[in-house]
């Protein structure tokens, strides 16, 4: 067997493997006679059918599999010992003369091969690493939720413009008959003036296109499907049965045993601060994904290398599940270009910086969050078998290690360019935060 390629240019190359008749002729010879003390084939006893037959019978397809076994031993080894750093995978190119009836055989690959480049973190412009906090005005308003969602009913005769109403929706050519419990700051502000002042006991006409602020809020409270919802525009009949307001509850101790345990805070400074601190908590998330995301794009638009493009176009229309025409795999590979150069970028990083994860690490993790959760079940002091025997469990699935490493891996990215990227800190409120990042 002989192996060679030719280097078209950096990033495309062709293997060509001769394969002679010497390395597959005894492999080839075995199976047929194995075959023979098998067979089963009318006429003849089993064991004694001639040779011929089973090779004129069995010949070319065991000839077929044996060349096409040492083909992929000998390609994937010697990619290994070559160290070539291919995309994709080999493509065989077509030979329209090619004959099983030859004994020596030549196979032709296509390589793509990645390309050569170096990644700089320190970008010109630097990368706004966001500190979202909690201010003033999202604790008052968190406390005014906390108040709200704790307080009483208090049941009146009049509506009110902060009141929730509670009646039923009718309109019988339609089939609605639906009671419903519902504030007036859901109703549209141009139909509120239509409720405020009513009383316990009357009945309203009301158009049911633009009744709600959200047409989403017709399929809970009026019973009817989605596509139905939207667009609804009939006439719905509503009797008032009650009118609540809800009163705020006091910020005293008992509702703060209520919210935290028995006098874990004791004041509303004390609730001002917890609330900050779990909210800056959930918000470090958000922070941190975004900054992720945030140094993906920065290294894509900043680390440039071209990639064997007409290459992986074919190699997308050849081997995906759905055969593609050629306008199809161009496509493809336009939208999935950007992923493909983050991969590179993200694997020279790990592979320079050693931040492979390893498997002590998956399960250490996976035995830190098991406690976690066992303690909030109350089980404070598990025993070390149980832990690792439900660590074992989950470690028995691949999906859920290949989670697991994901998350491990993301986490040793951040901590990564926190360090190593150049970045800019800025201080900013959530509110601030949505209208800067999703708008």
């Amino acid at each position: 067997m002989n192996i060679t390629r030719e280097n078209i240019d950096e990033l495309n190359a062709v293997v060509k493997v001769d394969i002679a008749k010497d390395d597959y002729s005894q492999k080839v010879e075995k199976i047929l006679k194995d075959y023979r003390k098998t067979a089963n084939i009318p006429g003849f006893r089993k064991g004694h059918v001639p040779m011929g037959l089973v090779k004129r019978q069995y010949g070319q397809a065991v000839l077929v599999d044996e060349v096409n076994k040492l083909l992929q031993d000998a390609l994937n080894k010697y990619l290994t010992e070559e160290k070539l750093d291919v995309l994709g995978n080999p493509l065989p190119k077509e030979q329209e003369d090619f004959n099983w009836e030859k004994e020596n055989y030549s196979f032709e690959f296509e390589l793509g091969l990645s390309p050569k480049f170096d990644v700089d973190l320190k970008t010109k412009k630097p990368i706004t690493h966001y500190h979202i906090i909690a201010d003033d005005k999202m604790i008052d308003n968190q406390i005014k939720t906390i108040q709200k969602q704790y307080g009483k009913l208090i049941s009146k005769t009049e509506v009110g413009k902060e009141d929730m109403l509670t009646g039923t929706f009718k309109n019988e050519a339609e089939g609605i008959e639906s009671t419903a419990s519902f504030s007036v700051d859901q109703i549209a502000e141009e139909n509120q003036s239509i409720f405020i002042g009513k009383k316990v006991g009357e009945n309203l006409s009301l158009k049911t296109k633009g009744l709600f602020k959200e047409d989403h809020d017709l399929m809970e409270y009026l019973k009817v499907d989605h596509d139905k919802a939207h667009g609804l525009d009939v006439e719905v009949s509503f009797d008032i049965s009650e009118v609540n307001i809800q009163e705020p509850a006091d910020l005293d101790q008992e509702l703060f045993d209520k919210l935290f345990g028995k006098d874990a805070i004791t004041n509303v400074t004390e609730l001002r601060d917890k609330i900050k601190t779990e909210s800056e908590g959930q918000f470090e998330q958000q922070s941190n994904q975004q900054l992720l995301n945030d140094v993906t794009e920065a290294m894509i638009e900043n680390t440039k290398f071209e990639l064997p493009k007409e290459f992986l176009q074919k190699w997308i229309q050849k081997t995906g599940e759905n055969p593609l025409t050629e306008e199809e795999a161009q496509e493809e590979y336009k939208n999935s270009e950007k992923g493909l150069r983050y991969q590179l970028i993200e694997g020279k990083i790990i592979e320079e910086n050693k931040l492979q994860v390893q498997f002590d690490e998956i399960k250490k993790q996976t035995g830190d969050r098991i406690k976690s959760q066992m303690a909030q079940f109350g089980q404070l002091n598990p025993t070390e078998k149980e832990v690792d025997d439900i660590t074992a469990r989950i470690l028995s699935n691949e999906e859920e290690v290949k989670k697991l490493s994901e998350q491990i891996m993301n986490q040793k990215l951040l901590e990564f360019f926190k360090k190593n990227a150049n970045l800019k800190e800025k201080e900013i409120s959530y509110e601030d935060f949505v209208k800067e990042v999703y708008n």
